[in-house]
């Protein structure tokens, strides 16, 4: 394992100020935390993988993505046994808001040239801190280039659901379709949307097969338009969004039909 260290004065900025950066290359399974920061620290992979997990959410992630670490929060992160990961992180502190809002875990390569250019900051002194908050800004900079793209990703992920909602498509093929780790477009979904993927492609098909059941469609007929193959679990899911069973909520379909003038 080796490790490089390179501590910052915190020079008060208005706004972003940096306090550490490093570079390691972990030993298999090296693992830290679960802890808590007082302030905000992204670690790039460099090379290798690894998990991170934060609350009750994990991630494994490799190279070209780097997680974020808020402060206060508590987390855990942990190398590979067999692939230990390489990463660089750089710590600073934020008066405010963030520039941009960052997910648990971000997938952007192009980042790398950034984290290795902080790495230089161990052959200045003096111009130190301020060196790390212009390529924080930089970095803060790719980040909110990146939007347009990510608004991108989530209109093509929404026609996939909406187009091949009655197919056997979980969040994991919708990922592969965009090119995109499992994790990430979780995290960039839900934080487009306000609900995970899972529970939109959940709460889409529940709609449709409640349309269906209000056209007189039997559950079973219900549940394979909307991509369920096992009618225990699709009457499981219905009950829980709708709180009653499909043949509860045909009655009362029927019943309300028979009632209008």
């Amino acid at each position: 394992m080796a490790t490089h260290f390179y501590p910052v004065k915190n020079q008060h900025y208005p706004g972003i100020n940096p306090v550490q950066v490093g570079y390691e290359r972990c030993a298999p399974s090296h693992a830290y935390g679960p802890a808590i920061r007082s302030y905000w620290l992204l670690h790039f992979v460099v090379r290798g993988k690894g998990i991170y997990r934060i609350g009750d959410r994990k991630y494994t992630l490799g190279e070209g993505s780097f997680f974020v670490i808020p402060p206060f929060v508590e987390t855990y992160y942990c190398a590979d046994a067999e692939e230990p990961w390489e990463y660089t992180w750089v710590g600073f502190e934020c008066g405010g808001e963030l520039p941009v809002p960052l997910a648990d875990v971000i997938h952007c390569p192009a980042a790398a040239r950034v984290f290795e250019q902080m790495r230089r900051c161990g052959e200045l002194d003096g111009g130190r801190t301020a060196f790390l908050c212009a390529k924080l800004w930089e970095l803060f900079s790719l980040l909110s280039e990146g939007e347009g793209a990510h608004e991108d990703y989530i209109d093509r992920a929404l026609s996939i659901i909406h187009a091949e909602y009655m197919n056997d498509i979980n969040v994991q093929r919708i990922a592969k379709k965009l090119g995109l780790e499992r994790t990430y477009f979780s995290a960039l979904f839900k934080r487009h949307t306000g609900v995970s993927p899972v529970q939109y492609l959940k709460q889409y098909r529940m709609k449709h097969a409640a349309a269906l059941l209000e056209q007189g469609k039997s559950p079973t007929v219900a549940a394979y338009s909307v991509g369920y193959a096992d009618i225990y679990l699709f009457s499981k899911t219905f009950k829980k969004e709708f709180g009653c069973a499909p043949r509860s909520y045909i009655r009362e379909a029927r019943g309300t039909s028979e009632e209008k003038p």
